[in-house]
């Protein structure tokens, strides 16, 4: 006779499942789709929901930092690169997937903007970004008018074609490398207008974009 799984590991097994389907509901019905669907499509009570997330915000803080990790993890290979142009490409390419994959990503953003305005986790992630882009425009590979913030809106762009659902998934490797195209640098580059925008004002500018979701 198969031993009973411990209180402990139900507990951590349904605590899992509720973030699998905390991501594909919000996906699929945005971020204030009800917490009472959550519990039926991860077939627990309501009771299990709130016992694990005693209300939505503890869901999306949960989220966001399991955003930050992932980032994290991306981190390893992408400044490992063999140069920096290769990490150029994989920055582009590893986050404009992951977003595309993860939708409900920019709603968790503005809605931990509220929930904790002075909690920026992402800010870690600006000098090793400003890193690679000296890298590569010091081997010449990158044009060097180019900034990380540069860097991160395509990505924002890029990760956008998400929008569409899984159908326009196997395409949006086009857009990606139309704009590495434009990146790379040449002798008869046109040069960018203007002067680029600071990490700060980025960071603020991607956790508070478009409408802001009602509060429970």
């Amino acid at each position: 006779m198969k031993p009973a799984a411990s209180p402990r590991r139900d507990a951590r097994r349904n605590h899992e499942r509720l973030l699998v389907e905390a991501r594909k509901l919000f996906a699929e019905r945005g971020i204030d789709a009800p917490l009472d669907e959550l519990a039926v499509r991860a077939g627990v009570g309501a009771g299990t929901v709130y016992r694990h997330f005693p209300n939505r915000d503890a869901l999306v803080r949960e989220l966001y930092d399991i955003g930050v990790d992932e980032l994290r993890e991306l981190a390893g290979e992408i400044l490992g690169a063999e140069t920096g142009w290769r990490s150029v490409e994989l920055y582009l390419e590893r986050l404009a997937a992951w977003l595309a994959n993860s939708p409900y990503v920019p709603a968790v953003m503005r809605r931990m903007a509220e929930i904790d305005p002075d909690y920026r986790p992402g800010t870690e992630f600006a000098a090793p970004i400003d890193g690679l882009v000296e890298r590569a425009q010091a081997e010449g590979t990158l044009r060097p008018d180019v900034t990380a913030v540069d860097l991160s809106v395509l990505v924002d762009m890029l990760g956008s074609l998400g929008q569409y659902g899984g159908t326009y998934l196997p395409y949006w490797r086009r857009q990606l490398a139309v704009v590495l195209d434009g990146l790379r640098a040449r002798p008869d580059l046109t040069p960018l207008p203007g002067a680029g925008l600071d990490f700060d004002s980025f960071h603020d500018m991607s956790h508070r974009k478009g409408p802001r979701p009602a509060r429970d």
